[in-house]
Formats: structure tokens, sequence, C-alpha cells
């Protein structure tokens, strides 16, 4: 940063007409604010829901099969083009990005578009109550993607980011309420047990581990999440059409 240099300029009073035009200039301001900010929360903008009412992935032929390095992989049998995401469970811009593209992103799944593969990262633990929730819902989405039903993980997943997500530092949803997300997805009770016992707390960490150094060299150390890529390419998630884009 430059150091300012000295002046030998002599500040002159401001009149008071020059303040009423400041003060008017602040008020046209704070309206046109005021009236932005009425029109983004009535729907426009880039809040607006893409897609609302499709719903999470529902193509029957969609499945969920797990890499060997812990990514999730959604999408239909042979389907080329691969959309990575890096996302951590408690991240509040994650759910937002569910929220805002998810059901797009399903529809585009469904018709074998594209598939996703979810590395999820667990860099907020210490942003959770428990202090491992990121970690433990990383277990939880790996108990519901190796039962290798597509549907079923993909409602778990929009839960888990959307209507059940916790607040970043607050309370957040124990192993038992974790598995009833899954059950509520129409997971079978194997695989609730398999959330509720914590067996795969330290596979789901070393996941996420290796998930964090994958982001890290994509992203060349600016790491964040969201974070999407395709073909190694990083993605603008603020442009509206990110998701048609990826899918042509």
């Amino acid at each position: 940063m430059t150091t300012p240099t000295s002046s030998k300029h002599t500040p002159q009073p401001v009149s008071s007409k020059t303040t009423y035009l400041l003060g008017g200039v602040a008020v046209i301001v704070v309206a046109v604010i005021v009236i932005a900010l009425y029109s983004w929360n009535r729907g426009g903008g880039s809040e607006t829901v893409r897609n609302d009412g499709y719903g999470s992935a529902h193509d029957s032929s969609v499945s969920v099969a797990m890499d060997a390095d812990g990514g999730i992989v959604l999408g239909k049998p042979g389907v080329a083009k691969v959309v990575d995401i890096f996302e951590d469970p408690l991240c509040p811009a994650c759910g937002h990005l569910e929220k805002i593209f998810g059901q797009e992103i399903a529809q585009q799944i469904d018709q074998g578009k594209f598939a996703v593969r979810y590395r999820l990262v667990n860099f907020l633990d210490d942003r959770s109550k428990s202090k491992d929730y990121s970690s433990r819902a990383i277990a939880a989405n790996e108990c519901v993607a190796q039962n290798g039903d597509g549907p079923i993980y993909a409602k778990f997943h929009t839960l888990l980011f959307t209507t059940k997500q916790p607040e970043e530092g607050g309370a957040d949803l124990d192993n038992k309420a974790l598995a009833a997300v899954a059950k509520d997805a129409g997971a079978g009770d194997d695989v609730a047990k398999c959330i509720t016992s914590g067996d795969r707390g330290e596979t789901a960490r070393n996941h996420a581990d290796g998930a964090m150094k994958a982001l890290t060299a994509a992203s060349g150390d600016r790491v964040g999440t969201p974070s999407v890529f395709i073909d190694g390419k990083k993605i603008d998630t603020t442009n509206q059409n990110w998701v048609a884009d990826a899918a042509k």
C-alpha cells in the first residue's frame, strides 16, 4: 500500500448550501438502495430460485457411486461430462448455492447432461457446536451414497444443504438426527445404522483431507467453498446461466 504523501492543501469550510446538497444526494442513494433491496427480496436478481418446484434428482436411472478418494458421483451411467462441486456441509454459501441452483442441477442430472462429483471438506468443524459436525455429515453422506440409490442420495444431499443445514456457529445435528434425515430421504435401516454408529468417521475425515488438498491444488491456494470446476476450470457461480452453460 502506498504511503500518503504530505500536502500543503488547506481544506476550505463547506458551505451550508453544499451540506444541503450532499444531504439530498444521501437521501436519494438510500432510497435507491431501499428500492433495490425490496425488488431483490421479491425474487429479482441472482436470488431467484432456478427451476423452483423441480426438486432433487429423481430419475430412477440416476445412480450414485463413491470414488476411491471419497468423491461422490451422482448421475446416469456413461455420462462423460462431470461437474466437480466442493462443499462443506456447514458452509452457508454452499447452502445458498444448493437453494438457488440445486433444482436446476438436478434436472440436468436427470436429463443426462452431466454428472456431479461432490467433494466434501470439513474445515468448518470448529464452527459447529459439536466441533465435528462437518466430518460427521460427510460420513453420513458416504453411508447414504454407498447404498447406490441415486434419487435417495440426491434427496438426502438436498435436505442436508437446505432445510436441514445448521447455522454456522450454532447448534448442529447429532448422528441420530442425521440418520433421521436419511430416513426422510428414503434410506433404509442399514444406512441409518451406518450413520448412528459413527463407523465411517475416520474414513470420512481422510476423504475430507484429500478433498481439501485437491481443492487447494485446483484453486491455486485460493481455497473457498462452494467451488465448482469443469475439466479443471473454475466456474463463476455468480453467473445465473452457469448450470445451463455446463449442460451444453
